[in-house]
């Protein structure tokens, strides 16, 4: 009876961590970053002055979320798509975290390495 116990204890741990680590590795969608960034079109087409309120606070939650290396990697993976789909209309999209005064960590551009 206690081997049985012990194999039943041992696959509860390895499940429990199995659970952790898709959790811990959940990455920020696509569309998490699209709603975070909407209110910053406006600035980064050029048709508004400076980004607004609304725009700054998108971008800080946006940077809050995005804690780890994967939430990084596809904030930024979905930021290039976005500014790539968009072309020369996103001029000032590389202001927009210096503007609000946030640090993403990333460059706002179609070129950026998002391996990296």
């Amino acid at each position: 009876m206690a081997p049985r116990l012990a194999v039943v204890a041992v696959v509860a741990v390895v499940l429990a961590a199995l659970a952790a680590s898709e959790t811990a590795s959940a990455a920020v969608t696509c569309g998490e970053v699209t709603s975070a960034v909407a209110p910053c079109l406006g600035y980064a087409m050029g048709s508004a002055a400076s980004p607004s309120g609304a725009c700054c606070s998108g971008v800080r939650s946006l940077s809050s979320r995005a804690s780890s290396t994967a939430d990084r990697q596809a904030a930024c993976s979905c930021l290039k798509s976005m500014t790539g789909r968009l072309g020369s209309n996103m001029g000032n999209a590389a202001n927009i975290p210096s503007k609000c005064g946030v640090n993403i960590g990333v460059p706002i551009s179609p070129n950026v390495d998002c391996s990296r």
